[in-house]
């Protein structure tokens, strides 16, 4: 019915589509700055007309900087919820880089309650991603990418 090469073919490039869909996902990620502040990072695959999320396992003081006030978002943060957005409706561009900067009491667990949206309000859907270690590599010592401290 089909032949073998067009069933590779399509295994293949449905692999390689949920492989770029899962690297390239709309995310939200904390790195922490040593100093009691943590950078909200992002990917998008659309611009950003505003956002609102909670910040699990700290209390907020303030949040600020980064991206959102670069393109002049209006910040507002109570002691759990954080939320952007512009009254002159601009945008975060499309990509990644720090959404914002957090100061909190003490250390975060992850980001829920993820709201995110474009410019005319609406929703993408965005999760939460934990950071990495800083630390590359597996520990296969057969791999390409072999490093003992991963």
């Amino acid at each position: 019915m089909f032949k073998e090469e067009t069933v590779y073919t399509l295994a293949k490039n449905l692999i390689i589509f949920l492989t770029i869909n899962l690297l390239l996902a709309n995310s939200l990620s904390l790195s922490g700055n040593g100093d009691g502040t943590w950078n909200v990072g992002y990917i998008s695959d659309a611009d950003i007309g505003g956002f609102q999320f909670d910040v699990e396992g700290a209390s907020v003081n303030e949040a600020s900087g980064g991206d959102a006030t670069a393109n002049g978002f209006m910040i507002s943060a109570s002691s759990t919820t954080v939320l952007g957005f512009s009254l002159t409706g601009g945008a975060i561009p499309t990509g990644e880089g720090t959404l914002l900067v957090l100061d909190l009491d003490g250390e975060p667990t992850s980001l829920s309650s993820i709201v995110v949206s474009d410019q005319m309000g609406n929703q993408i859907d965005f999760t939460y991603e934990e950071s990495s270690s800083d630390v590359l590599g597996c520990t296969d010592s057969l791999a390409c990418n072999y490093n003992d401290e991963a």
